[in-house]
């Protein structure tokens, strides 16, 4: 029987390569989605991938929605948390609604996520913890200050877990993407769009499935001794 891997807003943009990758590689896997329903009935007619609707801010909506993931899949072994959102804003216009929606979708959404499926991953000795973080996280950006502070608290979930896990044998791990290719920044103006691969030493937007391959090393038995890190997928604009 397959490992049953779920990806939180995994029908879309980064998470739709991440699920396709991970299902490619053998795996069983649940994709979440928030609320756009078509895009998820085709993504599951493409792929053949069953999506499961809740909001990862939601606690009750996130154990009742992984419940339901392992009643259908079976144990959870691997949790990809990929599901975010952004609502930027200069920090001196920004609103605590700004500030509360982006903490509770980026950050507790990575616990409502990871919380439910723990205590099995420590009772059959094995899981996986993948957080996708952002090169945001790593280095701040002008009117994310929301988004920044929560993907780099995921950083700090991720170095917490792989302690916790470590002897059960659960890794917890981050990836940090760079500039992705993805239908939100190809919506930018090409002229924005432009600056930023400027500042890519290797001249282009990345690939959503390079971030996917990423993912998959870090769900298989290979990478049991690889603990605790940050990969980060950028292209070389950052480092740490």
């Amino acid at each position: 029987m397959s490992r049953v891997a779920l990806v939180t807003g995994g029908s879309r943009g980064i998470g739709a390569a991440i699920s396709t990758a991970l299902k490619d590689a053998g795996y069983s896997v649940a994709a979440t989605y928030a609320g756009n329903d078509e895009a998820a009935a085709k993504f599951t007619a493409e792929t053949g991938i069953k999506t499961y609707k809740w909001n990862v801010a939601s606690y009750e909506e996130s154990t009742a929605g992984i419940a339901q993931v392992e009643a259908d899949l079976g144990p959870v072994e691997i949790v990809v948390a990929n599901a975010g959102i952004t609502r930027d804003a200069p920090f001196h216009r920004m609103t605590p609604e700004q500030w509360h929606e982006v903490v509770d979708t980026n950050l507790t959404g990575v616990f409502n996520t990871v919380h439910p499926v723990w205590n099995g991953m420590r009772e059959r000795k094995f899981g996986r913890v993948v957080v996708i973080s952002s090169i945001n996280g790593q280095k701040g950006q002008f009117a994310q200050v929301n988004y920044a502070a929560t993907k780099a608290g995921d950083l700090g979930i991720v170095k917490s877990l792989a302690q916790e896990g470590a002897r059960a044998g659960i890794t917890a791990n981050a990836i940090c993407p760079g500039y992705i290719g993805t239908d939100m920044v190809m919506a930018v103006p090409e002229k924005v769009r432009d600056s930023i691969v400027a500042q890519i030493p290797t001249g282009r937007l990345g690939e959503p499935e390079e971030i996917a391959r990423c993912v998959v090393f870090l769900a298989s038995d290979d990478s049991g001794f690889i603990n605790g890190s940050t990969i980060s997928a950028n292209g070389g604009q950052f480092f740490v």
